[in-house]
């Protein structure tokens, strides 16, 4: 009687294994070569497709090729000399923190709001409380006002000169901005403590402009009145820019700035542009300090639809109304938008290469991704499928789209005879406004050919019916803007700010006292006063020297900032610009 093999199943039948010359096997041996290949061609595929993150098997002595460094570090870069020591010792000290709290809580106080709508400077009342804010600003920073020269751009805006000794040193200029956004009144209850008070609680300094952009400006004239005070002058010429109408698009502020610095200090006249922007956060169990290198860029569509009116009781043959019609064309940009894609000219590319590079925490698998993308439009891809599963990275590198506002219609029994809608992008920092243009009329005239309706993109018939309903899209408010030059961060100028965030976080101490603080390039989704300033300098950087801990609620409800973040601002404006002073590369 034969005994069924435990391999095989029950129903099969048993034999022996045939035997050949010099080899022998045992009855339901596998061999290994055959596990093996069973675990390469049918295993690791299935894994790598559910992206089971397996760890990477190396011998002894292998080198991956991929881990080069594609984010190189320099060193903490300190102002050398007793004077820098000195300064820095004033701004330690228990008396000028309770100065700096002071000094921006006040400034809170006044509330340079700026609104969507404003008329004329001179005929306008709401621009006149920046004369109560440029008064204020005279009255707390005499040295300032003793020594720099200022100059006033269309009423408000505030240049100060710094003088150097050296012209042949490029200066530098620091930006920043007095307004505000406006405070909506019937939140006002909601705040834990009044929107205008400025009110510090022994942590934080609370109130609207707090953080944006007030403790920026207030800390630039803060360093500069310290370094005045102990009797330091320039060689380099520093330039502060001041604009007062940043969150309604700068316009009549660093609008009229930009020109009179061209004209002044010639294109492409400055070393290096710091103004607002990014700041020190924490990603993957390591401290990013991430300059914007670049922004996105900027269109307000407005969609019209133009229609007969008359009274609902008789609707259109077709049922569709203007607001019908309008609802149509949303859905279809909705479910169409233009596809994001990560390449490698992007700089959010540079900025992945650095936290794959050192944040320990990463992912194995999305860490490998990146490597390798260097190299391999596989991984590439691979890397975006994941990264993409965040709707933040994904918007920040797409180009964006949003329906913001919408209007049709006056009364119930009328049809109405237009129908409106704003759509707010963010255009890529690879793509263009045309190309955005090219994709709403790729869509739209697709849709107004199948519903034969006249349509109009930006002034040019491509489609014309001789008639109503009518579909015509357009710049909504004239501010379409490209995305902005990518600034270098090979140059002597990256290096020179990498060098001051890392001295002024480090603050003297041994690398082995504090954890480090890699700087690292990033993308502002939004727009500063920088957008104007496009042709004074390649070496445009947005940056606050602020931890996310440090701030809350920009824009919003209880915004704040915590006052030690505040100090530390003004500690990195002073090494600033007593580094650009120092250095003869720039």
């Amino acid at each position: 009687m034969s005994e069924s093999s435990p391999l095989l199943p029950e129903s099969a039948p048993s034999s022996h294994p045939v035997r050949r010359a010099g080899h022998y096997q045992r009855p339901g041996h596998v061999s290994l070569w055959r596990v093996v290949m069973v675990f390469i061609l049918l295993v690791l595929p299935l894994l790598w497709l559910i992206d089971v993150e397996m760890p990477e098997i190396r011998w002894p002595g292998y080198k991956d090729p991929h881990e080069q460094h594609f984010c190189p570090q320099v060193d903490a870069l300190y102002p050398s000399g007793e004077l820098a020591a000195e300064v820095i010792r004033v701004l330690d000290s228990q008396k000028f923190e309770t100065t700096a709290i002071e000094t921006l809580s006040a400034a809170v106080k006044i509330a340079t709001q700026t609104f969507d709508i404003m008329g004329p400077i001179g005929k306008d009342p709401a621009w006149e409380v920046f004369d109560t804010f440029q008064e204020y600003l005279r009255s707390s920073f005499p040295l300032v006002h003793k020594h720099l020269a200022l100059t006033k751009i269309n009423t408000y805006g505030l240049v100060y000169h710094w003088a150097g000794s050296d012209s042949s040193l490029k200066p530098i200029l620091l930006a920043a901005h007095q307004d505000t956004v406006p405070v909506n009144p019937t939140t006002v209850d909601k705040w834990t403590y009044p929107p205008w008070s400025g009110y510090y609680d022994g942590e934080f300094i609370w109130g609207r402009g707090s953080t944006d952009d007030k403790a920026g400006l207030i800390s630039i004239l803060l360093s500069i009145e310290t370094l005045l005070s102990s009797h330091f002058r320039p060689h380099r010429t520093v330039v502060l820019a001041f604009g007062f109408d940043e969150e309604i698009s700068g316009i009549q502020g660093a609008g009229k700035l930009g020109p009179y610095l061209e004209q002044t200090y010639g294109r492409d006249g400055f070393a290096l542009l710091v103004d607002e922007g990014a700041g020190i956060t924490e990603q993957f169990g390591a401290n990013f300090a991430a300059p914007a290198i670049a922004e996105k860029g900027y269109l307000d569509i407005r969609i019209d639809v133009s229609t007969p009116g008359g009274h609902s009781s008789i609707p259109p043959e077709n049922h569709h109304t203007g607001i019908g019609i309008l609802s149509h064309i949303i859905g279809t940009l909705e479910n169409d938008t233009i596809t994001p894609r990560i390449s490698r000219s992007q700089p959010m590319y540079r900025t992945f290469q650095c936290l794959a590079e050192y944040a320990p925490d990463m992912p194995s698998l999305l860490k490998r991704a990146i490597r390798r993308s260097y190299d391999s439009n596989l991984e590439l891809r691979r890397m975006e499928d994941i990264l993409f599963r965040d709707n933040v990275v994904r918007s920040t590198i797409a180009t964006t789209q949003a329906v913001t506002m919408i209007h049709g219609g006056v009364k119930s029994n009328a049809l109405p005879e237009l129908s409106w809608a704003i759509v707010n992008h963010r255009i890529a920092t690879d793509s263009s406004v045309s190309a955005l243009q090219t994709h709403y009329n790729v869509l739209l005239k697709e849709l107004a050919t199948v519903r034969n309706i006249t349509f109009v993109s930006f002034g040019n018939t491509l489609l014309d019916r001789g008639t109503l309903p009518k579909i015509e899209i357009s710049d909504a408010w004239g501010t379409a803007l490209e995305p902005a030059p990518i600034s270098p961060t090979d140059s002597e100028a990256f290096k020179l700010l990498s060098g001051t965030i890392i001295a002024t976080e480090s603050r003297g101490r041994n690398a082995s006292e504090v954890e480090p603080t890699y700087v690292i390039p990033s993308v502002m989704s939004g727009n500063t006063d920088t957008r104007r300033y496009w042709n004074l300098t390649r070496h445009i950087y947005r940056y606050d020297h602020l931890r996310t801990t440090d701030t809350a609620n920009i824009h919003t409800v209880d915004e704040r900032i915590r006052a030690t973040g505040l100090i530390g601002m003004v500690r990195f404006f002073t090494n600033l610009i007593l580094n650009s002073d120092e250095s003869r590369s720039l």
